[in-house]
């Protein structure tokens, strides 16, 4: 980014060869200014007349991480958010009954997103039967309301969730060489979606199962993009509605990631069907916890992006 002849010049950046770059030229009051501009990593050196005609343009500027964290803001109110739409999340968190409307019809759509996962990709058994009753049971009572509180909503989810992954169980998951390298006897079928590396509180990070450790990765590749899309639209990522923010903690991005499980399970479940695994597509740290190895990592985020 620079400054020429009074207006502003912006290069892409280089991702592949052979390329051709890409140039953008933005005068003052040019009607087709944008209001915001990421960059999304990257490197290099932007210089005061830069920061200056942002500022003087209205036009905010951030910096994003590859992981989709924001590294810096810069703009003449001190951030890159559309106010409008801050607004609007401050106003629906902070009024309980559109609250409790934006989780219930948040989580109805989770769910009612969740049963083509099911139907599609999960065989025929007495615990599919059940998750999707209970699935259908749930996004029935999320329509009918009301709710005195945002734990009567957790709790049909969670009630929801526990039988959508139970389905899963007994899943096959196929290797090869484990004659010459053996995997342990539990990864040859999917067992829970909690870790047993967590100890006696179960819980879904630092996964132990290989098919848990894609979800994991395949969910954190989707939230970095989220993150990304969030702060492009204007909007603020630590402000959540549903969830809560703890520490500046993106629950804008938690709170949009709902929508998006079902599709990221399909994708997973349609490579775990598709693969014939090998001891060395996975990390298994002295912890118990269960990595990917770089080659299935970019997999996993290819169809998770």
């Amino acid at each position: 980014m620079r400054i020429e002849a009074g207006a502003l010049v912006v290069r892409d950046g280089f991702t592949h060869f052979p390329q051709e770059q890409i140039k953008y030229r933005f005068f003052p009051r040019d009607l087709d200014c944008p209001d915001r501009i990421i960059l999304l990593d990257g490197s290099g050196t932007l210089s005061f007349d830069v920061l200056s005609w942002l500022a003087d343009q209205g036009v905010a500027l951030a910096r994003i991480k590859a992981s989709g964290d924001i590294a810096v803001v810069a703009s003449g109110t001190g951030y890159a958010a559309d106010p409008a739409k801050v607004d609007w999340q401050r106003s629906t968190r902070d009024d309980m009954a559109k609250r409790l409307n934006f989780a219930a019809d948040l989580i109805r759509r989770k769910i009612a997103i969740s049963i083509p996962t099911l139907e599609v990709h999960i065989p025929s058994s007495k615990s599919r039967d059940t998750a999707l009753a209970k699935a259908r049971a749930g996004i029935e009572r999320l329509e009918r309301g009301p709710f005195a509180d945002m734990n009567e909503i957790f709790a049909i989810e969670g009630e929801c969730a526990s039988a959508y992954f139970r389905a899963w169980n007994g899943l096959p998951v196929r290797w090869k060489g484990v004659e010459r390298r053996p995997v342990h006897v539990e990864w040859h079928a999917y067992n829970w979606r909690s870790s047993r590396a967590t100890g006696v509180k179960a819980e879904n990070r630092n996964a132990s199962h290989p098919v848990n450790a894609m979800l994991n990765y395949a969910y954190a590749v989707k939230l970095a993009h989220l993150k990304i899309q969030a702060v492009a639209n204007g909007y603020d990522p630590t402000i959540g509605v549903m969830h809560n923010s703890h520490h500046g903690s993106a629950a804008w991005i938690l709170d949009m990631i709902e929508l998006e499980r079902a599709a990221i399970d399909a994708t997973v479940l349609q490579i775990v069907k598709a693969h014939t695994f090998s001891a060395a597509d996975f990390i298994l740290r002295k912890d118990g916890v269960c990595r990917l190895s770089p080659q299935l990592a970019r997999v996993v985020a290819a169809i998770a992006a």
